[in-house]
C-alpha cells in the first residue's frame, strides 16, 4: 500500500482541482494533443484535458486512485496507466504535453526532468503546479512544532517554488520557462471539518498521525486545532491561503 491509497485522497484532489484547471490552459491542450498527466492522482487534470478534445494518458503509481480516475464521467476516454512517474515505460517522444498537478514535485528530481525530457517531443510543453513555502502553513507548522524540523533530504516538494532551482533543473533540457504565482484558499466548514481533513482524508498527515505513539498523536491533533483556530471566522468556518506557482516551460 502506497502513502497515496491511504486516508481519502480524493478529498485534497477536490480542493486543489481549479489548479488543475489552470494547468491545462497553461499549454497546449487542444483536439488531438498527445498529453500525458503524470503523478495524475484521481485524475482531474487528465479528465479536463480529454474533456477539451485532448488524447490523453494519465500515469500514477497508486492503482486505486487510478480505480476512482477510471470511474469518473469521461474516465473512459483516458488511458490509466499504473506506473512510476519518473520510469513509466511509455515511448521516447510520444507526447506533445506533459502536465501534473501537484503531482510530480513529490518525485525524485532529477529523474522526474529527465523522464519529461524523454517523452515530450522536441519543442513539446511542459506544465505543472507546485505549492510554494509559507510562513503560516496551518498544515506543516504543527508538524514542525510538535515532532521538529524534519531531517534535510535531497529533495523537497516545496523546493520547485524556488526560482533559481527551476531554473537549474529544467534549463539544460527546456527553454522558455515561465512560473506564474498563485493562491489557493483552504476553506471548512468549522475546525473540526479541518480537523477531520488531517487526521482522516489527506494521505500525506494520515500517514503520518499513524506512526505516532498515543500522546504525541494527541499532542499533534491539538496542534492542528489551534493552527486552524486562529483561521476561525465569526461564522465558525475556517479559511486559509496557501501560495502556489503554475511552471511552464518548451523542451529544447
Amino acid at each position: 500500500m502506497s502513502t497515496w491509497s491511504v486516508g481519502r485522497y480524493e478529498a485534497v484532489a477536490e480542493f486543489i482541482s481549479p489548479i488543475a484547471v489552470e494547468v491545462v490552459a497553461a499549454v497546449p491542450h487542444g483536439a488531438g494533443t498527445a498529453l500525458v498527466d503524470l503523478a495524475c492522482g484521481t485524475g482531474n487534470a487528465s479528465l479536463h484535458a480529454a474533456g477539451l478534445g485532448a488524447r490523453v494518458t494519465g500515469v500514477d503509481i497508486t492503482p486505486e486512485l487510478l480505480a476512482i480516475a477510471e470511474a469518473k464521467p469521461g474516465g473512459d476516454a483516458v488511458e490509466w496507466v499504473a506506473a512510476d512517474a519518473s520510469a513509466t515505460g511509455l515511448p521516447d517522444a510520444s507526447f506533445d504535453t506533459a502536465v501534473s498537478n501537484m503531482g510530480i514535485i513529490f518525485v525524485e528530481p532529477t529523474a522526474m526532468v529527465a523522464e519529461l525530457a524523454r517523452l515530450l517531443k522536441p519543442a513539446g510543453t511542459l506544465g505543472f503546479s507546485t505549492w510554494v513555502k509559507a510562513g503560516d502553513n496551518p498544515f506543516f507548522t504543527p508538524v514542525v512544532d510538535v515532532l521538529g524540523q524534519p531531517e534535510p533530504g535531497p529533495y523537497s516538494p516545496d523546493q520547485w517554488g524556488v526560482p533559481e532551482l527551476v531554473h537549474e533543473r529544467l534549463d539544460p533540457d527546456f527553454a522558455d520557462v515561465a512560473i506564474d504565482s498563485g493562491t489557493l484558499t483552504w476553506r471548512f466548514g468549522s475546525v473540526d471539518d479541518a480537523v477531520r481533513f488531517v487526521t482522516d482524508e489527506s494521505p500525506m498527515h494520515v500517514t503520518t498521525l499513524t506512526y505516532l505513539d498515543d500522546e504525541t498523536r494527541s499532542r499533534l491533533i491539538a496542534a492542528f486545532t489551534a493552527a486552524f483556530t486562529a483561521h476561525e471566522s465569526s461564522d465558525g468556518t475556517v479559511a486559509f491561503d496557501a501560495p502556489y506557482a503554475v511552471i511552464t516551460a518548451r523542451r529544447r
